[in-house]
């Protein structure tokens, strides 16, 4: 099994309801994005998908994010901007853009700050 990984980051601000504390005010982060592909085999260049095509296709999907107020956007409607929602919403759209490359994602990590980060693993359930 081979895997890549490569790191992005955006900065958005979120409030998170119901929780308590000081989260449910607005607040803002510089999310960190760790996003790891594998696969059994290489492509046919020796590669298992090439750092610019996956550094393009998460930077896609930040576009979305970034400098953003993310309760207000469609994508986190009815539900918590948390940083697993946050993890999950990435995982499904990158898996979506790298289906193509041969790659799976395997797990996506938001660090919301240097000592605090979630991590979503799509297929742990099927392990």
């Amino acid at each position: 099994m081979y895997e890549v990984t490569i790191i992005k980051s955006f900065s958005a601000a979120h409030l998170l309801a119901e929780i308590g504390g000081k989260c449910e005010e607005l607040h803002g982060h510089n999310f960190k994005v760790e996003i790891t592909v594998a696969a059994e085999k290489l492509n046919s260049t020796g590669l298992l998908i090439d750092f610019r095509f996956l550094k393009k296709c998460l930077g896609e999907v930040l576009e979305d994010f970034d400098h953003k107020h993310l309760n207000t956007l469609t994508s986190f409607s009815g539900i918590n901007p948390s940083a697993e929602n946050i993890a999950k919403y990435i995982c499904e759209k990158m898996e979506l853009k790298v289906k193509t490359a041969g790659v799976n994602v395997v797990r996506v990590k938001i660090w919301e700050s240097e000592n605090a980060a979630v991590t979503y693993i799509p297929y742990a359930q099927k392990r």
